[in-house]
């Protein structure tokens, strides 16, 4: 076993201490907006399907289900921190992908905002990835 780095239980991950619970509640800060638009695709798909149109991709039912599937299965993966760093890290690809495809006209104020808030949110989720759920999670049960 490696010794804590220091012995002030409060500074010790799993010590059940406030940062624990501020981990926790980040990382479903974190989930909600991916949790929000999948489920905003699943209930209005027509209008999912014509702005994945309308930036060329190709496959754009193909690209709706990854989408839907990513944001819903994985924001729910994340709030509970299960294979939190793996999800973290897809989540994060997937920001800065929609970031490219969907918000890279930057001159309209309104992409510049969002493609950044995208970055953003990749960098918060690579935190996540490289620190992992923390102590209340389903990875510190397993």
């Amino acid at each position: 076993m490696i010794a804590p780095v220091s012995n002030n239980p409060a500074l010790i991950v799993g010590g059940n201490n406030s940062s624990d619970y501020a981990a926790a509640a980040g990382r479903a800060l974190l989930a909600t907006i991916f949790i929000l638009s999948g489920i905003s695709k699943v209930a209005d798909p027509t209008s999912s399907l014509g702005y994945i149109s309308s930036v060329g991709l190709p496959f754009p039912e193909v690209g709706l289900g990854i989408a839907i599937l990513v944001e819903i299965v994985g924001g729910i993966a994340l709030v509970l921190g299960y294979r939190t760093k793996l999800v973290a890290t897809l989540l994060a690809l997937f920001s800065v992908a929609t970031a490219v495809f969907f918000h890279s006209a930057l001159g309209d104020q309104n992409q510049f905002i969002h493609f950044f808030k995208n970055i953003a949110m990749a960098g918060g989720l690579l935190q996540v990835a490289a620190f992992g759920g923390g102590a209340v999670s389903i990875d510190n049960r397993r």
